[in-house]
């Protein structure tokens, strides 16, 4: 029976969402999407750039925690958006606070725009990330309160109000992967709609629906398991990148408290 646990099954999926990226800046926002990151430069995507996310390029991929001597460059926001954003050489890792099927992703607010029942970080870089670059999401806890029919406000942009706002709003437009403590979804179901990708061990498709308010599209036959770290992935995470077992903290092994 493989020791990997739900977290290290989600770095892994994290990682194989950069593996394919080539040299482009990858921005990972939140401790298992810099893991992931941190995982795929070291393995599958060295041209990967990577940041903390905020305004830091990092030398190498440091472990998690660290922030001495790993700092390569300076980068603040100004200068993100006037070289990198615009051009579509960026894959950003966000977070999800609320993401509909069509992909459409709350951060802002929850309840009615005009007075809403809670304020949350605002839509901050989001409309300009999903409409100029890939984008992907992280969700730590799966639920029906997350996965919504509807988002309340709409922050980043899926690909069906991206293709009605012209094209400006598609060309590089690109919302990639959905990876939740659950499984890897993507947005090739009819009309550009959730489906799944994978499920991670020990969970069903039953078990993700349950967890939705909304179908998932099924993919041609069996929806897959999420794949199994090699033992040089795994003898990374646990040994190089976060040797205080972080990520644990993010996502519990099963049976441990949240």
């Amino acid at each position: 029976m493989s020791d990997t646990s739900r977290a290290e099954y989600c770095a892994i999926a994290i990682a194989d969402c950069f593996a394919d990226d080539g040299e482009i800046m990858g921005s990972p926002m939140g401790l298992l999407p810099s893991l992931g990151a941190r995982l795929a430069k070291l393995t599958s995507n060295p041209l990967l750039m990577i940041t903390d996310g905020e305004a830091r390029i990092l030398q190498g991929a440091p472990p998690l925690g660290v922030t001495e001597d790993v700092v390569e460059g300076w980068m603040p926001f100004r200068l993100v958006l006037e070289s990198v954003v615009t051009y579509g050489k960026r894959h950003v890792m966000m977070g999800a606070t609320q993401i509909d099927r069509e992909g459409n992703q709350n951060i802002s607010a929850i309840g009615d725009w005009a007075q809403p029942k809670r304020q949350l970080l605002g839509v901050r870089g989001a409309p300009g990330n999903t409409v100029n670059n890939k984008t992907s999401y992280w969700v730590p806890k799966h639920s029906a309160r997350v996965f919504v029919e509807h988002v309340d406000i709409v922050s980043g942009v899926g690909k069906t109000r991206a293709e009605a706002a012209g094209p400006a709003a598609t060309r590089f437009h690109d919302v990639r992967r959905v990876v939740s403590d659950l499984g890897v979804f993507d947005f090739e179901g009819p009309g550009h709609t959730m489906r799944f990708v994978s499920v991670h061990p020990g969970v069903s498709v039953e078990d993700v629906q349950a967890a939705s308010s909304f179908a998932i599209a099924l993919p041609d036959g069996e929806v897959p398991t999420t794949r199994e770290p090699s033992p040089g992935e795994l003898m990374l995470i646990r040994e190089m990148l976060d040797p205080r077992s972080l990520r644990d903290r993010e996502v519990p092994p099963a049976g441990a408290s949240a």
